[in-house]
């Protein structure tokens, strides 16, 4: 355990930091999860409207720093390649 103050501080800031960055990751993952649905299901007009969510969950994500840049544009790249595939 840590004994000198700052380090105590930077304890509890990184413990506060995971658990948002924890929170964010998992509502991104969940939208990702429904427009895969969506695309399994062949239902075209839900999984347009699904993609705007999500691509706006992963913007945010990446804005706040849990995502690279990267990251999110190859994300956002597959889940926009699986939705324009609905014949």
């Amino acid at each position: 355990m840590a004994n000198i103050k700052s380090a105590k501080k930077r304890i509890l800031v990184n413990e506060t930091k995971a658990l948002r960055n924890k929170a964010i990751k998992s509502k991104v993952k969940t939208v990702i999860k429904k427009v895969d649905a969506a695309v399994a299901a062949s239902d075209k007009e839900l999984a347009k409207a699904s993609l705007i969510t999500a691509i706006s969950e992963i913007d945010k994500a990446t804005s706040k720093g849990v995502y690279h840049k990267n990251t999110a544009s190859r994300k956002v790249s597959r889940l926009s390649k699986a939705v324009n595939s609905i014949a």
